[in-house]
């Protein structure tokens, strides 16, 4: 019996206050798979991860986590199939009045039965798996912005996630910081078998690790092509596919 992907879309639209956003949008990641979604600025993308997740819900079309639908379930459910994600935001969204070691707690103490010390002992864990063993006791505003999204990956991963969203992981750092935070990604996905959905328009990034893209487009409100992505580069008849992926932004 064929297994199920990680996550499989089918005609999902998005909208603000009846203006749709996104439309007709279809893909799966596949487990194990790090995949990114891409495209200009405006074109969607945030909207999308924000309809993936739940954060919004969508106007139409289906959403299922490893077989299962995530729209159709009820509350209970729903929630119960958030834990098997995390997301990393932006930002990083950290509590800048909790130390790291209690920002990574914070989903441990609302999902789990945990006791405080095992939940102390395994958010120590988390920060020491993204290489921040030592910084436990330290305040958002004590440490560098890579460092902080490194932090908030460690949270991500506090549940052990199937999957892990990251919103514009790479935004606001430098190149040999990104890097690193790419490493991480891998990294994640070789030892864990974590799924790993990237929203980025970092070039480096997409040449560096992505499995799979595909790319939106504003003026389309849908997806305008899907694949690895040096093969779009090289074989795509779309010229805004090829302009993005070459020179980081397609053309007017």
């Amino acid at each position: 019996m064929a297994t199920s992907p990680a996550i499989d879309v089918s005609g999902l639209e998005c909208a603000y206050d009846g203006n749709v956003i996104l439309k007709d949008i279809t893909f799966h990641v596949a487990r194990g798979e790090i995949f990114f979604i891409i495209g200009g600025s405006g074109c969607g993308k945030s909207t999308l991860l924000k309809n993936l997740i739940g954060v919004q819900r969508p106007t139409a079309g289906s959403v299922a986590f490893f077989g299962e639908s995530f729209l159709e379930a009820d509350t209970a459910r729903r929630r119960q199939l958030q834990q098997t994600f995390g997301v990393l935001y932006q930002s990083g969204a950290l509590w800048s009045s909790l130390s790291l070691r209690e920002n990574v707690m914070l989903p441990l103490e609302e999902y789990t039965p945990l006791k405080r010390r095992e939940r102390e002992e395994l958010a120590c864990l988390k920060l020491a798996q993204v290489g921040l063993s030592g910084y436990e006791d330290y305040y958002p505003a004590e440490i560098s912005g890579g460092m902080k999204k490194r932090a908030g990956l460690a949270r991500a991963l506090a549940l052990d996630p199937a999957i892990v969203f990251f919103d514009e992981p790479s935004a606001g750092l430098d190149p040999l910081m990104s890097r690193s935070l790419d490493e991480l990604i891998v990294e994640i996905r070789d030892t864990l078998g974590t799924t790993c959905v990237v929203v980025s328009h970092e070039l480096a990034s997409i040449f560096g690790i992505a499995d799979r893209v595909i790319m939106l487009a504003k003026e389309t409100k849908g997806i305008i092509a899907s694949g690895a992505p040096r093969a779009l580069l090289e074989t795509s008849a779309d010229e805004r596919v090829r302009a993005f992926l070459s020179r980081g932004e397609p053309q007017a």
